[in-house]
């Protein structure tokens, strides 16, 4: 027992992977003794980050054990290869028994351990099959143990089922103590590291790379690469800044308003909560008056990000009156902000940031919640709208369309 200001406050060295995004959604780095657990798909790239990983600390004069329970180490060497791994002090062991494992980390001594994936692995004091509950639960916790009493990393690939969870009991969640999930669908190169939970850390954070031929890249300009592909003086489009963890992001947010030929209008969302759309579009209903209720409505978040957070609402909103009006928003504005069920605008957290991140990639405006002015600092030549209500904004931003020259769609 230790009284409290008894107890040794000295930070964790951590142990720095050389990869700027796993880092930064690791919090700066691995903590000696932590467990990790990294789920994604099949095939969305586990096993190529935390082999790219493995090749980084290697680099460092740092021996790492690789526990491979799905692949031989030939194909684990076949993949190294076109990757461009040298490994020097990378070492691959094909073992699906924990206790032969361990037996194998008491040889090598490995400043850090991968087991390729815990779905895999069996413990023998057990008889149950692989990847069942009890086996999963017994060999976490037996890691664990080996972590916190040899200061190893160790890091867990875990498997996703067909309800986006993790496959075994959600226990595995509380006994890791951090959770990363990966994103991103196939057919795109962006793929998204996100922190669920994070014991040495901020949760939430994002890790964002793109998939090339020689691996997984880390992307330093989000906001960038999510913007480089939209189109100009489209109608339906509005760029929002929403707030990963620590890390601004501006993304596009697009909205397709339509008349519908069926009996019930459809509400069609991708990157955004569907409810979060559909009480957005009653209170536009409610307070501004506006018949949407026989339309058809698409909304979509560019690049395959999906935003959970409320500021991204008065985007959504103007995204779905410009394309309802046909008229397209100022290209030279993003817009953010929270909405209430009154139509009023509440303020969100780290404004100075997102107007920052702004400004750094070109933008002229930012429309924003008035009870975020002021901002503790101005930046120069970039305007600041404040608003307190969802009619005031799209006042705003039919006043500024105006005087772009920019007209509605049926005089164009």
């Amino acid at each position: 027992m230790h009284a409290y200001p008894e107890i040794d406050k000295d930070d964790f060295s951590r142990i720095p992977s050389l990869n700027s995004e796993f880092d930064r959604v690791l919090g700066g780095g691995m903590v000696p003794g932590s467990l990790i657990l990294l789920g994604g798909e099949p095939g969305i790239g586990k096993s190529t980050l935390l082999l790219q990983v493995a090749e980084n600390l290697s680099q460092q004069s740092l021996p790492v054990l690789y526990v491979a329970g799905e692949e031989s180490a030939q194909q684990i060497r076949l993949r190294g290869d076109r990757l461009g791994i040298k490994g020097t002090h990378l070492y691959l062991v094909a073992e699906t028994c924990l206790e032969r494992v361990l037996e194998q980390k008491e040889i090598l001594k490995p400043a850090a351990l991968i087991i390729d994936s815990i779905q895999t692995l069996y413990s023998q004091n057990l008889e149950s099959i692989p990847g069942s509950i009890g086996q999963i639960r017994e060999c976490a916790s037996k890691l664990l143990t080996f972590a916190k009493s040899s200061g190893v990393p160790v890091l867990l690939i875990g498997h996703i089922t067909k309800d986006g969870a993790l496959a075994g009991p959600k226990a595995l969640e509380h006994i890791v103590d951090v959770v990363l999930y990966f994103e991103g669908e196939r057919h795109r190169n962006e793929k998204i590291v996100r922190t669920v939970k994070n014991r040495f850390g901020p949760a939430n954070e994002l890790g964002i790379f793109e998939m090339s031929g020689r691996g997984l890249l880390c992307v330093d300009n989000p906001s960038q690469l999510f913007l480089s592909e939209r189109a100009e003086q489209v109608s339906g489009s509005a760029v929002t800044c929403a707030m990963e963890g620590s890390r601004p992001v501006l993304v596009e947010i697009q909205a397709l308003v339509s008349q519908s030929h069926f009996s019930s209008a459809r509400r069609v969302t991708n990157g955004v909560d569907s409810s979060r759309v559909s009480l957005l579009l009653a209170m536009l209903e409610k307070r501004l008056g506006l018949h949407l209720l026989g339309s058809d409505v698409y909304v979509n978040v560019a690049g395959g990000l999906s935003l959970t957070e409320p500021g991204v609402d008065l985007a959504i909103l103007a995204a779905i009156m410009s394309s309802f009006r046909d008229r397209p928003l100022p290209g030279n504005t993003v817009v953010f902000g929270e909405v209430g069920l009154a139509g009023e605008i509440r303020a969100v957290g780290f404004p100075y940031s997102r107007v920052k991140e702004a400004f750094n990639l070109g933008f002229e405006t930012a429309i924003l919640p008035k009870k975020n002015l002021p901002l503790n600092e101005s930046l120069e030549s970039f305007s600041l709208v404040g608003v307190s209500s969802v009619g005031e904004c799209l006042g705003h931003l039919d006043g500024a369309a105006t005087r772009a020259g920019i007209n509605d769609g049926e005089d164009r």
